[in-house]
């Protein structure tokens, strides 16, 4: 899973309030009927609690944030509805033994993706609801004592029109009329708890003696058809896999997957009822990448069945045993069980920068941070960051080189077995750990689990003697590593190949320092640190390796593997953001040598970086428009190399055919014309595109692409409002909708910016998550400065409304992608800089702005020293 939302204004849970609670309750079961008929507004929600009191005279509370407070009675009497205040219902002075808990109330549907939200699809007017109960937020379904290890057995019930189908967290078995009946499930945690109804067009099928089931709203139906067999496959094998790595049998009776729209996390890992965003089942073409990405969040949700639904965290400051290790769990298995054997090469490129950045700002934390460094929920749900996905999962892959995959895998079966139904800490893991093993991993944890930053390693290599060489690795840094050191040469009969000669493991000492590597034989032309990326580590390559790569092509694809060549074009990012690589050498690197590059993830990534960071914040605008024009050239470079007989240019105008067929070929055009697209600083070709509905050579411009270039078009004032709502017109997708208002923002028109900036801060509120974040993505573009610049100022002043009247979720968003990025100036940072020290926002806009600001004066750092 991601990370969560919750409303405003309500009392969070504190860690110490759950433990009091814990210490005093034990509870049984839930038995919850939700009537789902009542309209558009709200549904009906009655909840039986069973459970024992430890002592007598206890004192505790429920948790529910009703619209209205119908009735509560406690072993048949009643309790004042009156005394609901910030979501919890006191019960005082309780009987020691057994109790029974009755609360009827009526609750909102939600329109931000927490508790339950509503959507009503405008393809079709089909309406779906679904719940998303993490990580405070099933108070907003049904009453509960809403912490994570207060697990119970749940039987649901709900009422719903006779056309829906319901799915719940174990088998739905429809009764009369509207009613399903969900089977019990085992003990699960509260904000595990999953509804989903609609008329949802399914895929049904059984494997292992257990249904499994694909579900999508009626509209996608013809897409989800497509794609079932692929989707169906991965989730087979991995389940395989699983079975057969994993001791412990899969706990729950049925494995649904939902996709479900304006879901506001990738996914969740609901035992039985997996969500996820729609978005996963495409509309358009998609590049084998993508397909990989979608298949490794269908490992990682399979993975929380066992870690994290079947053995829990105890609270939420060890959410890193839920996300670290599913994240690990989804890379590895992914590239184990399914065709996407190189699945670390997009962690590599796509995520593992996503924990650099994160441990390099202020709100760094360890992978595992100490139980008083998250009080309560609400500090618990900025910690579902990079540090908790990437750089946990990151540090288990090292963990697993460290102590040797077999006593890894007895380690996590010893856990499953001790704590089966329950609940665990970071201590009870290092035991199981320490059982199968003689190492030390409780030193190990302390080096890498309770620390923060990214250590470097700078390698210097030299001759000691005749016939023998060495590597100097400098060691910035505490943690200790176990890496490989990939020894390359150039091939004999190609000097502009690379051949492995060896591969060196060596463990480099906790404490930083120096390590020496003595090794015989001439000097190789290649010393690459870290080969394979099995460590979590910033990488310097020494002068001779980094000119082997970069001085003659093809350079960096004469690298074998590319898994080694994701490990040096990190390192240059690293090089660029650090200050040492001067951000616009790095553009000319990639123009030079990412033509050659065969590997879908890698070329994605590399163009990911170049266009969104380096362009556009890490280069001034004079700058910005050379780096533009080789991302160009370097895209249509990749084109004609993709074009059947390579002959079909961008530039050309050709109509000749292309391999646009299945395969690598495919998915680098494809990506190739994104980025020609995204990078274009005139539209007269990207105009001639549309008006022929495909790019020379192909692909056609599909939904995706066609929207893509419309946003393009519209940043650079090549198209009006009347021409977004006529393509608004043809695609009545929710898509469609959320592709239009970004358009429509993205104009430069300042009454246009107006309208955009009143939708999304305005009283109004009507946007949702999506149309929101939407919004925000169009607005600000570096094109459109002199436009904008009245509007920084009011980011600080209006996002704190905003996030005040509509809660975490938005405040997330808003401060995610509503904070003005495009300007990159002392201004924009001393003005943050004053928000945070004069106001105290909703906690996850103040994480996010305060992230913003880190990366600002990074931006800023990298600009003064390339003489920006």
């Amino acid at each position: 899973m991601c990370w969560c939302g919750t409303m405003a204004r309500m009392s969070v849970l504190t860690r110490e309030e759950a433990q009091s609670r814990a210490q005093v309750l034990q509870v049984q079961q839930y038995a919850v009927d939700l009537d789902l008929t009542r309209g558009e507004d709200v549904f009906g929600s009655t909840t039986v609690v069973r459970f024992a009191v430890r002592e007598a005279g206890a004192e505790a509370f429920v948790e529910v944030r009703p619209v209205t407070l119908v009735a509560a009675e406690l072993d048949g009497v009643a309790v004042d509805p009156g005394g609901l205040r910030g979501g919890r219902l006191p019960l005082r002075g309780l009987a020691e033994g057994e109790h029974e808990l009755r609360v009827v109330a009526e609750m909102a549907y939600s329109r931000v993706g927490e508790g339950m939200h509503r959507f009503t699809d405008p393809e079709d007017g089909r309406t779906y609801v679904y719940t998303m109960c993490c990580m405070s937020d099933a108070p907003l379904v049904f009453a509960c004592f809403d912490q994570p290890d207060l697990k119970a057995e749940f039987r649901v019930a709900v009422t719903a029109p006779e056309e829906w189908t319901v799915l719940g967290n174990g088998v739905s078995r429809r009764a009369d009329g509207g009613r399903w009946e969900c089977a019990a499930t085992p003990p699960i945690s509260t904000y595990l708890m999953a509804v989903a109804a609609g008329p949802f067009h399914s895929v049904r099928t059984e494997h292992a003696g257990l249904p499994f089931g694909l579900h999508v709203r009626r509209s996608l139906g013809a897409y989800l058809e497509a794609d079932s067999a692929e989707l169906l496959d991965v989730t087979r094998r991995c389940f395989d896999r699983y079975h057969e790595i994993f001791d412990e049998p899969y706990p729950f009776d049925s494995y649904d997957q939902a996709f479900v729209p304006e879901f506001n996390v990738g996914a969740m890992e609901n035992p039985g009822l997996v969500m996820f965003r729609d978005e996963f089942i495409h509309r358009s073409a998609v590049t084998d990448t993508e397909r990989q990405a979608r298949g490794m969040v269908i490992a990682h949700e399979m993975a929380h069945m066992w870690f994290g639904d079947l053995v829990t965290l105890r609270w939420w400051d060890d959410i890193w045993l839920n996300e670290s290790f599913a994240e690990y769990m989804g890379f590895q298995v992914l590239s184990e069980a399914t065709r996407f054997t190189d699945a670390w090469t997009e962690f590599a490129l796509a995520y593992k920068s996503w924990g650099y950045e994160a441990d390099e700002r202020s709100s760094t934390h360890p992978v595992a941070p100490v139980p008083d460094d998250v009080p309560d929920t609400a500090a618990a749900r900025q910690n579902f960051d990079g540090i908790s996905y990437a750089k946990g999962a990151s540090a288990l892959r090292q963990l697993v080189v460290w102590l040797g995959e077999k006593s890894f895998l007895a380690g996590i079966n010893e856990h499953f077995a001790r704590h089966r139904f329950g609940n665990a800490t970071l201590a009870d893991f290092l035991d199981s750990l320490a059982r199968a093993s003689e190492r030390d991993v409780r030193a190990w944890a302390e080096s890498w689990l309770r620390t923060t930053g990214v250590d470097t390693l700078v390698s210097r290599v030299g001759e000691s003697a005749e016939r023998q060489w060495y590597v100097d690795l400098e060691h910035r840094g505490s943690r200790p590593h176990r890496l490989a050191l990939g020894l390359y040469d150039k091939a004999p009969a190609d000097e502009r190949r690379l051949v492995l000669r060896e591969r060196v493991e060596r463990d480099v000492p906790a404490g930083g320092g120096r390590t020496l590597v003595t090794l015989a034989g001439p000097r190789p032309d290649l010393v690459l640190v870290n080969d394979l990326d099995l460590t979590y580590a910033k990488v310097r390559l020494d002068r001779v390796s980094w000119e082997t790569l970069t001085a003659s092509l093809p350079g960096l694809s004469g690298l074998p593997g590319q898994l080694s060549r994701s490990v040096v074009w990190n390192a240059a990012r690293d090089m660029v953001r650090d200050g040492e690589l001067p951000p616009l050498e790095f553009v000319r690197v990639a123009r030079e040598h990412l033509p050659s590059e065969s590997d879908g993830a890698v070329v994605a990534g590399v163009l990911a970086f170049a266009r969104a960071q380096v362009a556009d914040r890490f280069l001034g605008p004079e700058a910005r428009v050379a780096a533009l024009g080789l991302i160009s050239r370097l895209c249509g470079e990749v084109l004609e190399r993709t074009g059947s007989g390579g002959g079909a240019g961008v530039n050309s105008g050709s109509g000749a055919g292309a391999d646009v067929g299945e395969g690598a070929g495919a998915g680098l055009r494809l990506t190739a014309v994104r980025y020609f697209i995204d990078s274009a600083t005139e539209a007269g070709e990207l105009a001639a595109w549309r008006a022929a509905g495909e790019v020379p050579g192909g692909p056609v411009l599909d939904a995706e692409l066609g929207w893509r270039l419309l946003s393009r078009l519209s940043v650079l004032g090549a198209v009006g409002a009347e021409d977004i709502e006529e393509a608004r017109a043809a695609d009545r997708s929710a898509t469609g909708e959320q592709s239009a208002a970004r358009c429509l923002a993205a104009l430069p028109s300042a009454s246009g910016k107006a309208a955009a900036w009143e939708a999304m801060f305005g009283p109004g509120d009507a946007l949702s998550n999506y149309l929101f974040t939407a919004t925000a993505r169009g607005f600000w573009q570096p094109e459109q400065t002199a436009l904008l610049e009245d509007y920084p100022a009011r980011f600080f002043e209006d996002a704190v409304r905003v996030a005040a009247r509509r809660g975490a979720s938005l405040a997330e968003l808003a401060g995610r992608y509503a904070f003005p990025v495009t300007s990159v100036d002392g201004g924009t940072l001393a003005r943050g800089e004053a928000f945070l020290a004069s106001r105290s926002p909703e906690p996850a806009l103040r994480r996010r702005v305060a992230d913003h600001l880190d990366d600002l004066r990074r931006a800023l750092r990298v600009r003064e020293a390339a003489g920006e």
